[in-house]
């Protein structure tokens, strides 16, 4: 296995990231919304918009299993929910090493305040939703992953540099 899953909250950094990791070890990186997207022909917000969210995270788990066994060598950053559904935790410890990416709710919300692209944090009591999802999702993120690196207060390659020490560590 070795494929590298980052997973987190969104506004954590996966895809800046996923990308810089990737270009590092001379990986591929995929992220699923993107991918998602390119299938369907709409952007996430759209499906939200015109599917629901329940379509969306289905959209997920089969991106999930579609990609399965066909990934080498690659750098994956899914969706901040993605880890939530039932059995998408198992899929994603197929596809490679899980990495949660973590930041505090303080630091996502400076992150996120003027991102208008989040459907689910859309509307003004944005950081009211932001606090409720972070709470419901942390135990997912932490049982999900191998491991965890701590984002905020680092630059992107003291994050990068954190992730490879511990791949390597875990090797």
């Amino acid at each position: 296995m070795d494929n590298l899953i980052l997973i987190g909250f969104m506004g954590c950094g996966k895809t800046t990231v996923g990308q810089q990791l990737a270009k590092r070890l001379s990986y591929s990186f995929l992220d699923t919304d993107k991918y998602i997207e390119q299938k369907l022909g709409r952007t996430v917000s759209r499906i939200f918009e015109e599917e629901g969210e329940e379509h969306f995270r289905r959209q997920e788990t089969e991106a999930l299993k579609e990609l399965a066994g066909k990934l080498n060598q690659t750098v994956v950053s899914v969706g901040g929910g993605l880890p939530i559904r039932t059995g998408n935790s198992e899929l994603l410890k197929r596809l490679g090493t899980v990495i949660y990416l973590e930041a505090s709710k303080e630091v996502l919300a400076a992150r996120l305040k003027n991102d208008t692209t989040r459907p689910l944090l859309s509307g003004k009591d944005g950081l009211q939703k932001l606090e409720l999802l972070y709470d419901k999702r942390l135990p997912f993120y932490e049982a999900a992953s191998d491991f965890k690196i701590v984002t905020e207060n680092k630059n992107l390659q003291d994050v990068v540099e954190s992730i490879l020490e511990r791949v390597i560590q875990q090797s």
